[in-house]
């Protein structure tokens, strides 16, 4: 079969040949007539062979690279890149029941994610040429994994930049609900009805680094399913866990009763308002966690996301006991790690507390970033103390 070839403008083909996979529709010379999806070859102005990738119609991002041969881009391609991430997962993570799979760009598929847990697998479609795919793709990862269920979480925001329908379905199977462990907790998850693809796996190997470090009187947050409270509890005489979604509340109460954690309460409100009340009160704990979902999904949101994440820290600070371990994170790609340093600095600062940096973490081992792509980059978790 004859691939069409695109031709990119010099800034284009530069990108791509940084080894970036975004290639913008302003960097294609002339838009094609061709099908959503579909596998063309990239080429400069002189018409020199560049790489290999999949059209989009809609998308700002005309052309997703995925790989500098000039080669097919068939079922096999697709199935060895699945298996390569799977084997890189297993080596790293031999005895764990959930991690991500896939992680589209760093694992040279992008726009596609695949995260397991213990035999369902939850996958999002985030480019064109994967929705095209969406059923060839779960086909493969039932293939590669025995998965007993195939869960799509296409109702996020980043469906929107794609200009794609949002929508939660099963392509496998008819049982959304899992159990998998962190370290020596139990966690139960609807992969179809909670959050995201079910839980925040990028966050996993800081709830264990936290739970390793608590002690004393905990306070997380922006609690969720209590990834990280579930871990404070191993270790502090007392968590107390706070989310403004009641279900997730009533999840983290679950799960905490499923592990036997009686130092542990849970309830629903507004987290940002609690900290203010317990500044007011006077109330000091020894460990604080600080997990926010994402304040600035868009360059436009970032000052007012900025903000907020100075609110939180500030009040962070003033709410830790001397020795205190404070656990601060952001998962806005957009506050880079430059900007989050400031966002603490002013808080140390304002507070007129000094801060220790213990750790600047970021995102699990099964959440690469590739190099030279800082949007890959997203999630920031420090550890620091206050002497």
């Amino acid at each position: 079969m004859q691939i069409p070839t695109i031709t990119v403008t010099p800034k284009g083909a530069a990108r791509a040949r940084a080894g970036h996979p975004w290639i913008f529709r302003s960097d294609v010379h002339d838009a094609p007539d061709l099908a959503s999806g579909a596998e063309v070859r990239i080429a400069d102005a002189r018409g020199n062979f560049i790489a290999r990738g999949f059209w989009a119609v809609k998308s700002p991002i005309a052309l997703r690279v995925l790989s500098r041969a000039d080669s097919e881009l068939d079922e096999e391609f697709l199935a060895t890149r699945l298996r390569r991430a799977l084997e890189r997962r297993k080596a790293m993570f031999p005895q764990a029941d959930a991690f991500r799979l896939l992680h589209g760009e760093a694992d040279l598929l992008p726009g596609y994610f695949v995260d397991w847990y213990n035999g369902i697998a939850a996958v999002q479609h985030l480019a064109e040429w994967a929705e095209v795919r969406r059923e060839q793709l779960a086909r493969l990862v039932v293939e590669l994994t025995q998965a007993r269920a195939v869960v799509a979480r296409d109702d996020g925001s980043a469906r929107d930049f794609e200009a794609l329908p949002r929508r939660a379905e099963l392509l496998v199977g008819t049982d959304s609900r899992a159990e998998y462990h962190e370290g020596h907790i139990a966690l139960e998850v609807d992969l179809l009805a909670d959050h995201k693809t079910g839980g925040y796996l990028d966050q996993v190997e800081n709830h264990l680094q936290a739970g390793e470090l608590a002690r004393g009187d905990a306070l997380d947050a922006f609690c969720y399913h209590g990834g990280f409270a579930l871990q404070l509890a191993r270790k502090s005489s007392h968590v107390l866990a706070i989310d403004q979604d009641r279900s997730a509340v009533d999840r983290t109460l679950a799960n905490a009763k499923k592990n036997d954690l009686s130092n542990f309460e849970a309830r629903a409100g507004n987290a940002v308002e609690a900290l203010r009340t317990f500044d007011k009160e006077g109330r000091k704990f020894d460990t604080i966690v600080l997990d926010p979902p994402a304040f600035a999904k868009r360059k436009e949101g970032l000052e007012g996301a900025l903000r907020a994440y100075r609110e939180i820290n500030y009040r962070a600070v003033r709410l830790l006991k001397p020795g205190g371990l404070l656990v601060t994170c952001s998962c806005s790609g957009r506050v880079t790690p430059e900007l989050f340093g400031e966002v603490v600095a002013w808080a140390s600062q304002e507070a007129k507390r000094p801060l220790q940096l213990l750790e600047r973490r970021g995102a699990g081992r099964d959440h690469p970033p590739l190099i030279g792509v800082p949007e890959t980059e997203y999630l920031k978790a420090w550890f620091l103390l206050a002497p």
